[in-house]
């Protein structure tokens, strides 16, 4: 079970990046914040479908839970309008690792103090091994990124 959620998880992190080129081309073309209007209202009715067709009932719902867990869906805003602007400028390859090594970062803090009701893992060398290993991948495909000159056809 551990090894196919990491592949989904791998899976998941695939199609951010098709997301990713895919709404920073629209976003250029017909705005940053119309192509983020529809990833929003896209993603509403498949997930309202998705609940209607296969959600169980919860004893608890989105009215009973503590207030600051709804905030979280806030923070898909930033990341899409974010990724729209960003993938225009700098590519799909640095703006896909910049925002892995962002998540990787938080993740760490929030591992290391429990943070949002998480258990506490802590903070050790491989960890901090892994984020400047990603660091130095963001430096070095960030140093390579020459876009290749468009054909004319």
């Amino acid at each position: 079970m551990l090894i196919l959620m990491i592949v989904l998880a791998i899976i998941g992190g695939a199609t951010l990046s098709v997301q990713a080129a895919l709404n920073g081309r629209l976003g250029s073309n017909v705005g940053v914040f119309k192509s983020a209007f529809l990833t929003f209202s896209v993603g509403a009715v498949v997930t309202a479908l998705l609940i209607f067709f296969f959600e169980p009932n919860h004893a608890v719902t989105l009215m009973d839970v503590p207030k600051w867990q709804l905030l979280g869906a806030l923070c898909g805003v930033p990341y899409i309008v974010i990724m729209v602007v960003a993938v225009q400028r700098i590519g799909t390859a640095v703006a896909t690792v910049a925002v892995i090594f962002g998540q990787l970062s938080m993740s760490v803090l929030i591992d290391n103090f429990g943070w949002l009701g998480n258990n506490a893992i802590s903070l050790s060398g491989s960890r901090i091994s892994a984020l400047v290993c990603l660091a130095i991948a963001l430096y070095f495909i960030y140093s390579s990124n020459k876009p290749k000159p468009k054909e004319v056809s």
